[in-house]
C-alpha cells in the first residue's frame, strides 16, 4: 500500500515535452504504412489512367490579327490626318471581349440555343444511340445529330423570364412538339413554326429527323452565353508588334474554327464601321451647313448689286482691292477654323491639345482682322461699303466652295474607308489535343495519391494519442514490467472466433472457446515476454503483503484476460500452484480460455449459493486452477465488498503459491479499486496504440484516490514498427532460420 498523496503525486507527473521534430520517427511512421501508401498511389495511378482514357480530348485553335496605326484614303491627306488616330492594343482587346462583338457572334452562330439529348447523367451515355458517321454533316450550333436523330434550330425566342429554362422537344402524332415541363407549348407539322397561343414562345426548326430519344432545348440568357464565350476565349498581345493572338479551346475542332473566324470577321466589320461613322458624322454636319451658306451667298450678292446700282460705282481702287484680298483671306481662314472647330468639338473636349491649338490660330486671325478693319475705316464711305459687301460675297463664296469640296472628299473617304485591323492568319485548330495529357495526369494522380495517403498517415498519427513506446509510460513514473509483442497467431485465432463469440454472447452460450497461447504455441514471442514477466514478478512479489496479484486495465479490450490466463499457465509450468480468478462478473470470459463454463463461479460463492470447492475448476494444465465469473449478478461491486471475498482470498492464499485476479477496467467501474484493497500487488495492462497517456494518468489517479498502489504496467500487443526500436528488434529476434 502507499500513501494517497504520495502515490497521486507520483502518477501525475507532467508530460515530457519536446518541440523538436523527430524526422526519424516520421520516416519510420511512413515506413510502417508503406503498403498503404504504395497501394493508394497505385489506385490513384489507375484512376488517372482511366480518366485519361475516357476524358474528352480538348483542342486548341488560334487566329492572328494586326492592329495598324495608319488608315484612310490615299490623296486625302488632310482628312486622313483629322480622322486617323493611334489604336491602343489594350483598348482593342477590351473591344474584342465586349458584348458588342461577342454578342453579335453569339447571335450570328446561334450559340445561345442549346439542343442536346435528354439523358440521365453518367449512365445515359451507355444507352445512347451510335454517333453519326464522320462524313455526314452535322449542326455545329443550335442542332444535334446521331445515327437516329437530326435536328437543327433556325430561331428560338422565349420571354425573358423563361430564358435558361429547359424545354423538351419530342414528337407527337408524327409532328414536332415542344413541352415545358409537363405542359404542351406548341405543335405543328414539320417545316412550320411552333408558336404558343399567346405568341411569346416561337420555335423555327430547320432539319427534322426524330429518333426515339427526346431532346432538351434551352434558350440561354445572352449574358450567360457571352460570359461562357468570353471564358473560353484568350486574347494575348504578341510583343510590341501590334499583333493580337486569339486562342480558344474546346472539344470540337469545327466549332472552335468557326467561332474564331466569326469573332475576327465581326471585329473587323465593326472596326470599319467605327471609322466610317466618323466621316458620316462630318457629312451630316456639312449637309446642315451648305444650304445656310448658299442662302447667305445669294443674300450678299443681291446686296452688293443693289448698292452698286444705287451709288453708280463699279470699280475699286488698287489700295482698296489689296485690303479686300487680305480681308477675304483672313475671313475665309477664320470661317474655315470655325467649321473645323465644329467637327473637332464632336470628338474632343476644349482641353484637348488639338482643340487648344485651333483656338490659338483663331485668336491670331481675329487680331489680324481687327487691324484690317482699322485700315478700312480710313477709306471713303462708298469704298468702305463696296469693300464690305464684296468681302462678304467672296468670303461666303469661298466657304461654300470649300464645303462642297470637303463634302465630296468625305464621301470618297467614307466609300473607301478601310479598317485599322487586318486578319493575318485565319483560324487554325491544332490536329492533336492539348488535353488531357495522359502521362502527366497519371504521374500527378500517383503522386497525389501517395502524398494523400502519407498525409492521412501523419494526420492519423497526430490525432492518435495511443502509447507506442514503454518510454512514454516510464516518463510518467510507471515501471514497465513487460512489453508483450502482438501475437500473429492470436490475432488470426481472434478473427476466426470473433463471429462465433458475437453469436455466443447473444445466445449466452459459453461453448465457444479461445485458444490458450501458452499451451498451443509456447514458443510464441508473446509467451516469451510473459516468461520474462514471470521472472520480474518473482522479485516483485517478495515485498507483497500476500500472494494476490491483481491484473487490471484502464479501459476494455486491452488484453487483461489474455495476460492473466497465459501468465497463469506460464507460472504453473515452473511448478507453482497458481489460481486464476475472473473477477469481472459483468463481462468476464476467462472460462473460454480453459474450455469450460462460466458457472458455477465467483458470483455464486459471494452470494452464498456455493462453496469454495464448488467454484474452483481445473484448467487442464497441471497445477493451474481457475474460478469463473459465475452468473452475472445485479450488484457485482457490492458482492466484492462483502467479507466473504476477503475470507476467500485469505483461505486461497494458504493453498496456492500465487493468485491472479482479472478485474474489470478501472475507468469503467470501481470493481478494480475494491479488489486492489486486498491485493498484495497490482499490475496495469495497457494496449499499444489504444490507451493514451492521459488514460493511464486517469487510471493511476483513480487507484491512488482509493489508496491502491500500482506496482507497474504491462504494455500489451506491441506491434512491429519502424518507429519502435524495441518492437522491431523483438520481432527480428523472433524470426527462425533454417
Amino acid at each position: 500500500m502507499a500513501d494517497n498523496t504520495t502515490t497521486a503525486q507520483l502518477y501525475q507527473q507532467p508530460h515530457a515535452t519536446d518541440d523538436d521534430i523527430d524526422f526519424g520517427y516520421l520516416f519510420g511512421l511512413l515506413l510502417d504504412n508503406k503498403w498503404l501508401i504504395i497501394g493508394t498511389a497505385i489506385w490513384a495511378l489507375l484512376l488517372g489512367v482511366l480518366y485519361g482514357m475516357f476524358a474528352s480530348p480538348i483542342y486548341q485553335g488560334d487566329t492572328l490579327l494586326q492592329i495598324e496605326k495608319k488608315g484612310g484614303v490615299p490623296g486625302l491627306s488632310e482628312l486622313n490626318k483629322v480622322f486617323a488616330k493611334e489604336e491602343s492594343a489594350s483598348a482593342e482587346i477590351e473591344i474584342l471581349r465586349s458584348r458588342m462583338v461577342l454578342g453579335d457572334v453569339i447571335e450570328q452562330l446561334k450559340m445561345n440555343i442549346v439542343v442536346a439529348p435528354d439523358r440521365k447523367p453518367y449512365i445515359g451515355r451507355f444507352t445512347a444511340p451510335d454517333p453519326a458517321p464522320q462524313f455526314l454533316p452535322r449542326p455545329l450550333f443550335a442542332g444535334y445529330r446521331d445515327s437516329e436523330t437530326l435536328v437543327s434550330v433556325v430561331n428560338f425566342s422565349v420571354p425573358e423570364e423563361l430564358e435558361g429554362r429547359v424545354f423538351h422537344l419530342t414528337e407527337l402524332k408524327g409532328q414536332p412538339a415542344l413541352y415545358l415541363g409537363e405542359d404542351l407549348v406548341a405543335t405543328a407539322p414539320a417545316g412550320q413554326p411552333l408558336e404558343s397561343e399567346e405568341g411569346r414562345i416561337r420555335l423555327v426548326l430547320g432539319e427534322w429527323e426524330y429518333g426515339n430519344e427526346p431532346l432538351k432545348l434551352i434558350r440561354k440568357q445572352d449574358v450567360v452565353a457571352i460570359n461562357q464565350l468570353r471564358g473560353a476565349l484568350e486574347i494575348k498581345r504578341v510583343g510590341d508588334s501590334g499583333m493580337l493572338s486569339l486562342v480558344m479551346t474546346g472539344p470540337n475542332k469545327e466549332r472552335i474554327k468557326t467561332t474564331l473566324d466569326a469573332i475576327s470577321e465581326v471585329y473587323l466589320l465593326q472596326n470599319v464601321e467605327r471609322r466610317s461613322a466618323e466621316a458620316e458624322n462630318s457629312l451630316e454636319f456639312l449637309a446642315e451647313q451648305l444650304p445656310k451658306i448658299k442662302n447667305k451667298l445669294t443674300e450678299f450678292e443681291e446686296k452688293l448689286n443693289a448698292y452698286r446700282l444705287q451709288s453708280e460705282s463699279v470699280d475699286l481702287s488698287m489700295e482698296t482691292q489689296s485690303v479686300l484680298q487680305q480681308s477675304v483671306s483672313i475671313e475665309a481662314r477664320i470661317n474655315e477654323l470655325k467649321a473645323k472647330e465644329g467637327e473637332i468639338a464632336t470628338r474632343f473636349t476644349r482641353e484637348h491639345p488639338s482643340y487648344q491649338s485651333l483656338l490659338r490660330q483663331k485668336a491670331i486671325l481675329i487680331e489680324q482682322k481687327r487691324k484690317l478693319d482699322s485700315q478700312i475705316k480710313e477709306l471713303p464711305e462708298t469704298q468702305q461699303e463696296i469693300l464690305r459687301l464684296t468681302r462678304d460675297v467672296q468670303v461666303t463664296q469661298q466657304i461654300y466652295v470649300g464645303l462642297l469640296n470637303k463634302t465630296q472628299e468625305l464621301r470618297i473617304l467614307k466609300a473607301g474607308t478601310v479598317g485599322s485591323v487586318r486578319i493575318i492568319d485565319k483560324a487554325l485548330v491544332q490536329p492533336a489535343p492539348i488535353k488531357p495529357k495522359k502521362a502527366l495526369i497519371a504521374v500527378i494522380a500517383m503522386m497525389l495519391g501517395g502524398m494523400g495517403a502519407a498525409g492521412i498517415v501523419l494526420l492519423r498519427a497526430l490525432l492518435n494519442k495511443g502509447i507506442e513506446s514503454p518510454d512514454q509510460l516510464e516518463e510518467q513514473g510507471v515501471a514497465v514490467y513487460a512489453t508483450v509483442p502482438l501475437s500473429e497467431k492470436q490475432v488470426k485465432a481472434n478473427r476466426v472466433n470473433s463471429l462465433k463469440m458475437h453469436r455466443a454472447r447473444k445466445a449466452k452460450d459459453a461453448s465457444v472457446s479461445l485458444p490458450l497461447l501458452a499451451q498451443d504455441d509456447p514458443n510464441d514471442l508473446a509467451i516469451e515476454a510473459l516468461r520474462s514477466l514471470r521472472t520480474s514478478l518473482h522479485f516483485a512479489m517478495m515485498d507483497a503483503d500476500n500472494k494476490v496479484l491483481m491484473i487490471t486495465g484502464p479501459s476494455p479490450a486491452v488484453g487483461k484476460s489474455f495476460i492473466s490466463a497465459n501468465l497463469g499457465a506460464v507460472l504453473a509450468q515452473t511448478g507453482q500452484r497458481v489460481l486464476v480468478i475472473d473477477a469481472d462478473m459483468r463481462k468476464g470470459h476467462m472460462h473460454r480460455y480453459f474450455q469450460s463454463d462460466s458457472q458455477p463461479g465467483l458470483s455464486a460463492y459471494l452470494s452464498g449459493q456455493g462453496s469454495r470447492e464448488d467454484i474452483i475448476q481445473s484448467s487442464g494444465i497441471d497445477k493451474l486452477d481457475f474460478i469463473a465469473r459465475g452468473k452475472a449478478p445485479p450488484n457485482p461491486s457490492e458482492l466484492l465488498m462483502h467479507e466473504r471475498f476477503k475470507a476467500l482470498m485469505d483461505s486461497l492464499s494458504d493453498d496456492y503459491d500465487l493468485i491472479l485476479v482479472d478485474t474489470p477496467p478501472i475507468l469503467a467501474v470501481t470493481d478494480a479499486a475494491i479488489v486492489g484493497q486486498l491485493a498484495g500487488s497490482s499490475l496495469l495492462v495497457t494496449r499499444f496504440g489504444v490507451n493514451s497517456v492521459k488514460e493511464v494518468d486517469a487510471a493511476l489517479t483513480r487507484f491512488a484516490q482509493n489508496k491502491v498502489e500500482i506496482k507497474g504496467a504491462i504494455l500489451n500487443c506491441m506491434e512491429r514498427r519502424a518507429t519502435n526500436e524495441y518492437g522491431y528488434y523483438a520481432y527480428e529476434y523472433g524470426k527462425t532460420t533454417d
